[in-house]
């Protein structure tokens, strides 16, 4: 992750080795058409926004390959041609069978019933700061009337224009995108607090010549297909259920039953080999009727139970109630392998037992969303996101998972990682419980806490898209029985290196 001033210096270098502005450009536009395809797959309409500068050419270069491959593109641009920069002058003499229109011919532009449409911002690029001015304002202003009135979805090219891609501060009319596109690595202003209502889902696009200018990893970095494809390898042919990790999912309580099952059916969806479900006495019976038949379930009165279980990962915490605390904290503490703590495991050790954690046989991933996060932290309040993550971290020896529209993982020494995947549909009940589950089978089948973490809520996230984006589902009738189901659409995504 690089902030805007970094980014041109790393262009520098790039073309002091050798790179082509022009390939450049052309490379970038390709994976920001490739981007809206992977979000869209049936071609659509396109209206592309353009501005007088590079961000502008690389508008023009996703435009022309949209069109190549079916899409209706309509350019319009911001400026008069007269005041283009030469190269995107190039690229919109090369824009093919793309139209051109003017700002005042889109002011009802709609694509029909049942038709995919997408609205591409390049008005400006990283290097914009300040108050908007007009023209480009107005444009803005109508991008933002078209996303309201209609349904169609809006890609910033980089960086909304409008947002601020040091500080992540949005000017009155700034795009509100749904995804925006970054090129070669995300700028911070697009993971500042706050800056997610304004960038949506963020997608990194990779340029080669960049990657290769950019040397060693900056200790802020966003999770992507490309950085979590290498610790997460296929099976091997000969696998068998032992090899694929054994989970315990200590979960559920009255009136919470439906946490428990959640978690399990994450854990099984995330590749764990065996899961047993450990639950209270009093709600067995129905956990067993309710809970996956892939799923083991028994009763557990003393910690002594669950940990002579074998098991390579445990999940504690969902729907689990206060009643056994005293219970919970022992095995939180003795177990001498990694282990998930959610939900009520976190309330518990927020009720004066936060000292436990300097305490624990093996390693520890927390998974608070904000309300836990200030009854576990509350000398954090008050604190950015990242700061908090990063006090924490380094006052406890765990793994700090911190839930929410842009989810952070940080670790001591291994600085902060920022999920990039999900959308608004994932503001319902339930969501926390299959990530639970999905960590801890991906624990049982041998990542690190730091891993486990940002590749479960990549993976969530990344199914979450998938219903959206497939119309099977919309961002309000989403539920997290649902992205349990797609996970293995999302395993697919990661092995596919999209974005």
């Amino acid at each position: 992750m690089l902030s805007p001033k970094e980014m041109q210096a790393l262009e520098l270098r790039a073309f002091a080795a050798g790179a082509e502005a022009e390939a450049l450009m052309e490379e970038a536009g390709r994976l920001m058409a490739a981007a809206v395809t992977q979000f869209c797959p049936r071609p659509g309409r396109c209206l592309a926004f353009f501005g007088k500068g590079h961000n502008g050419g690389d508008a023009l270069v996703a435009a022309r390959v949209l069109s190549e491959a079916g899409w209706s593109v309509a350019l319009v641009p911001a400026f008069p041609a007269a005041e283009w920069a030469p190269l995107t002058a190039r690229k919109w003499s090369q824009a093919g069978r793309c139209e051109t229109r003017s700002v005042t011919d889109v002011e009802r532009w709609r694509p029909p019933a049942g038709t995919p449409g997408v609205i591409m911002d390049g008005l400006l690029g990283i290097g914009a700061r300040g108050p908007l001015k007009e023209p480009v304002r107005k444009m803005c202003r109508q991008i933002l009337c078209l996303r309201d009135a209609s349904a169609v979805r809006v890609f910033a090219l980089d960086i909304p224009t409008g947002l601020d891609g040091e500080t992540g501060r949005a000017d009155p009319d700034a795009v509100v995108a749904d995804v925006t596109l970054a090129v070669g690595f995300a700028k911070k202003g697009l993971v500042v607090d706050g800056a997610e209502r304004f960038v949506g889902r963020l997608a990194v696009l990779p340029l080669e010549a960049l990657s290769v200018a950019a040397g060693p990893h900056h200790p802020l970095e966003c999770a992507t297909p490309a950085s979590l494809a290498s610790v997460w390898k296929r099976r091997p042919a000969d696998a068998h259920k032992g090899d694929c990790g054994r989970v315990t999912l200590v979960a559920g309580a009255i009136g919470t039953v439906g946490a428990s099952v959640l978690a399990a059916k994450g854990a099984l969806r995330a590749g764990a080999g065996l899961v047993t479900l450990c639950v209270s006495e009093e709600i067995f019976q129905l956990a067993a009727v309710l809970a996956p038949v892939e799923c083991m379930v028994r009763p557990f009165v003393s910690a002594a139970e669950v940990l002579s279980l074998r098991a390579d990962a445990l999940g504690i915490g969902p729907g689990l109630g206060r009643k056994k605390s005293g219970e919970v904290l022992e095995i939180m503490r003795s177990f001498c392998g990694p282990a998930v703590l959610d939900a009520d495991a976190l309330n518990t050790l927020a009720d004066g037992q936060i000292g436990l954690l300097k305490e624990c046989a093996g390693p520890r991933l927390l998974t608070p969303h904000p309300g836990e996060m200030e009854r576990l932290d509350p000398e954090g309040v008050g604190l950015g996101r990242e700061a908090r993550v990063r006090q924490f971290t380094d006052r406890w020896p765990v793994t700090l998972l911190l839930k929410g529209a842009r989810t952070l993982v940080g670790t001591r020494g291994r600085g902060v990682t920022f999920n990039t995947t999900g959308n608004s549909g994932m503001a319902s009940g339930g969501m926390g419980d299959v990530m639970t589950g999905v960590c801890a089978a991906l624990l049982a089948q041998g990542l690190p806490c730091h891993e486990a973490g940002a590749l479960g809520a990549w993976l969530c996230g990344r199914a979450a898209e998938a219903l959206v984006g497939s119309g099977n589902r919309s961002e309000e009738s989403l539920l997290a029985s649902d992205v349990a189901e797609a996970l293995g659409e999302a395993f697919h995504a990661l092995r596919e290196r999209g974005f």
